[in-house]
């Protein structure tokens, strides 16, 4: 009555290199995903790694479970950490989150 049939047509030529077309978007998506989201990543862990690497003896650390403490021994996996006069608390490496400048700790 009010609405008029609809037919479909041919496929004209554009519509053929239409796969081809977005070829470059896609392409331009993963690079733009690479620079804003997995370089960044990358660059953090290595940081990350190279600080864990660097532990040593008198170093003061912040732990992820926030732990503050200062650094008594370090092994191959683990760390040990004097919390307190006396107290010494054992950790893994990967645990260590931050290197404090020396004296941080005696300023708390």
């Amino acid at each position: 009555m009010l609405i008029s049939n609809a037919y479909a047509q041919t496929a004209g030529p554009a519509a053929a290199g239409g796969g081809l077309m977005q070829l470059p978007f896609i392409i331009l998506f993963f690079v733009v995903v690479y620079f804003l989201m997995i370089r960044p990543q990358m660059k953090r862990q290595k940081e990350q790694k190279e600080m864990i690497d660097a532990i040593a003896k008198g170093d003061e650390v912040v732990t992820a479970g926030g732990i503050v403490g200062k650094v008594s021994k370090v092994t191959d996996a683990y760390v040990t950490l004097e919390v307190a006069e006396g107290t010494e608390v054992i950790i893994q490496k990967a645990s260590v989150t931050m290197l404090l400048p020396k004296g941080s700790i005696k300023a708390l």
